[in-house]
């Protein structure tokens, strides 16, 4: 049955009209009929209201029922909220959200996020893509909510409807688990990069099979990452190490580490130290092994017994050099005593008396005595020297003879000089000493007929040789060369070969003190020396010293010894040994000096004041009791200003520098001394004196 409003029914629009038109007036039953049609659609309407009303009833209770906040709005206003809004908000009543923008519970940026999003949908119909927003909240933080919004029709105008959901508690949880997460990661990544860079190599490994491993492995052992990822690691292991060290990695006994020998890639062996532990790995559990390459530790101590040995060996020569020196002067005395004595009486005895040959045999014993006591000297590096610019080919050249006639006919001498050589500075009877002993060494090694070959040469050594070679210095070197094709020797020999008194030689046949004088000599000149010899293939000794740096044209010839001619001026003799005074004196006279002695420095003080003539000549002993040589020189010199001063001394080279004695222009002798020794360097020093007062 249809339903009409009031003036719509159509029956009463033609009644309306027939009266309009007709004088007769509707009958009772019409009218009846019309009240009764009103009354129905009255009912009607009422039941349809009262179901609207009930239905809005209903709606409304589910809308406050539900826990999701609900809102409407109606041309940018909230015109309806549900009671979870009320809460969300922080809010009592509905009038303290009721006609407010939506806009002003919303932080700035979730509110143009909004316009954006309004904009999006301009026909206004349909739901609208949820969007994340934070939103202001009655005295409480700001909370994050997820908007979900659609566009309805309500009380016949348009709105929007919208639900929000809390999802603060969700966002923390989810930045608590991004947090986690990112640290995870950062934590995966420093471990992978301990695990990569880490000073050893790492393998993870379940019952030796290689699990995981780390690029220092890879390279330490030469295999690909690829290669060694399945390995076993018993590959990495030399064999003669193998059994005692897969003990450690693949039981459960843990040491806190095991030596033994790695194995490369190529079949090359190394020195390894091995640490297992057990891990947890992708839920089972598996062995985590640590590889170190110790190979440069090995070799650093290795390098440090080698400098052990040398220590000791230093100690050794400084022991015997310290003994050496102790007896050097009283023996040098002694021997000085011998040396003048016998001069003097050989002058003294005719040509064809018997006693002349034991004169002669007394001072070729004493000149021998002299010469072991220099070894001595030269070995500990404390015998006193003149080093001067020479030409090596020269000096060597001008021993050739003395040499030749030293090893005897059987051996064949070859001299082979390089043509081009740089000059070294050191004394040339040091030269002397070292071919001297080295050729006489060299004599004894040959059986019979031999060769024995000399050479100089230059070489330069730079650092990274230096580096693979310990024994040898940087730097450039001029190279004295003594070889032979004698007996050779063993290791056992070559590990012995400087130590002083050392000796392969009968009992009486050397005193073990020759190559130890040429190692003192060569190191007290800063050089170095090398040998390479084998059982029955010889030897070669090749000693470096340094090159000299300096422009001038060096020393070509080697003045030969003569007997200076003696003189007539007055020499001022300063000795506190008694015999030393009594010979020196002696000879002195015999070579037509007048010789004031004095066996103090208060007595020389005295005879120098109290002499009436000119003195030229101030011969004085270094260390002596009361003032020493240098401090008489000094107040020696106030009286006579133009007198020459010859220092002599029979204390070593060390002591003698302490003494301040050893400077550049300085005249020395070294006790003990011949008589042709002592009046050559007396003559060079006052002729030294005569050309400067020419000038």
């Amino acid at each position: 049955m249809s339903t009409y409003l009031p003036g719509q029914c159509p029956g009463l629009k033609r009644s309306a009209t027939q009266m309009g038109n007709m004088e007769t007036r509707p009958s009772y039953e019409e009218l009846e009929n019309q009240v009764q049609l009103l009354l129905k659609i009255k009912y009607k309407l009422k039941l349809t209201e009262n179901a609207l009303l009930e239905s809005e009833k209903r709606y409304r209770s589910l809308i406050d029922f539900l826990p999701l906040p609900f809102l409407i709005t109606q041309e940018e206003r909230i015109v309806f909220v549900n009671p979870a809004v009320l809460e969300l908000f922080g809010l009592k009543e509905e009038e303290e959200i009721i006609g407010t923008s939506p806009g002003d519970w919303m932080q700035p940026g979730s509110k143009l996020t909004a316009i954006h999003r309004h904009r999006q949908t301009p026909d206004k119909t349909g739901p609208i893509e949820p969007v994340e927003m934070r939103i202001v909240r009655n005295d409480r933080p700001a909370t994050t909510v997820l908007n979900n919004t659609v566009w309805i029709t309500h009380n016949g105008l348009p709105g929007a409807l919208t639900v929000l959901q809390d999802i603060t508690e969700r966002k923390r949880t989810e930045k608590k688990i991004i947090r986690q997460k990112e640290a995870l990661q950062e934590s995966e990544a420093r471990f992978k990069a301990l695990h990569d860079f880490y000073l050893g190599g790492i393998a993870i490994h379940d019952q030796g099979v290689v699990l995981e491993c780390n690029q220092v492995l890879s390279e330490m052992t030469g295999f690909k990452y690829s290669e060694l990822i399945g390995m076993n690691v018993s590959m990495l292991i030399a064999e003669n190490s193998r059994n005692t060290v897969l003990d450690n990695i693949l039981t459960g006994h843990e040491k806190p580490y095991e030596e033994g020998m790695g194995l490369h890639k190529d079949g090359s062996e190394f020195h390894l130290r091995i640490r297992t532990r057990k891990i947890s790995y992708k839920g089972r559990q598996v062995r985590y092994t640590e590889f170190r390459d110790i190979s440069d530790q090995k070799r650093a101590e290795l390098e440090k017994e080698e400098i052990q040995a040398q220590l000791n060996q230093a100690q050794k020569l400084e022991s015997v050099g310290r003994l050496a020196g102790g007896v050097a002067h009283d023996f040098n005395n002694m021997l000085g005593v011998i040396l003048g004595h016998t001069e003097l009486a050989r002058l003294k005895t005719d040509k064809n008396h018997d006693l002349l040959s034991d004169l002669n045999g007394i001072q070729k014993a004493a000149e021998h005595s002299t010469d072991l006591t220099r070894q001595l000297l030269a070995f500990a590096r404390k015998q006193t020297f003149d080093p001067r610019q020479l030409d090596l080919n020269a000096t060597v050249e001008s021993m050739l003879k003395i040499l030749r006639r030293l090893i005897g006919e059987d051996i064949d001498l070859v001299w082979k000089p390089d043509v081009h050589i740089w000059p070294v500075k050191m004394d040339p009877s040091q030269i002397d000493q070292i071919l001297a002993n080295l050729c006489v060494n060299a004599r004894d090694a040959i059986a019979g007929v031999g060769k024995l070959i000399i050479e100089t040469g230059i070489k330069i050594f730079d650092d990274e040789y230096c580096n693979e070679h310990p024994d040898f210095i940087p730097g450039n070197f001029v190279m004295l060369a003594v070889s032979d094709n004698g007996c050779g020797m063993d290791k056992e020999t070559l590990d012995k070969l400087f130590d002083p008194f050392f000796t392969t030689k009968e009992i009486g046949k050397g005193t073990g003190l020759g190559l130890a004088t040429v190692y003192g000599i060569v190191k007290q000149n800063n050089g170095f020396i090398n040998v390479y010899s084998e059982p029955g293939q010889g030897s070669f000794f090749k000693i470096y010293l340094p090159r000299f740096g300096s422009d001038k044209t060096p020393d070509k010839t080697i003045p030969e010894k003569n007997t200076a001619a003696g003189g007539t001026e007055t020499i001022l003799l300063v000795e506190d040994e008694p015999s030393i005074l009594k010979i020196t004196r002696m000879m002195l006279e015999r070579n037509g000096y007048t010789v004031l002695s004095a066996d103090t420095p208060a007595l020389a003080m005295e005879k120098a004041k109290n002499h009436s003539g000119s003195i030229a000549l101030l011969m004085t002993d270094v260390v002596m009791p009361e003032m020493n040589g240098r401090d008489l020189a000094g107040q020696i010199s106030r009286l006579y200003p133009d007198i020459r001063v010859l220092f002599m001394s029979g204390y070593t080279a060390d002591v003698i520098a302490h003494q301040g004695i050893l400077g550049d222009g300085l005249a020395f002798i070294q006790k003990p001394f011949s008589m042709a020794d002592m009046t050559e360097k007396i003559r060079n020093v006052l002729d030294m004196a005569t050309v400067k007062n020419q000038r």
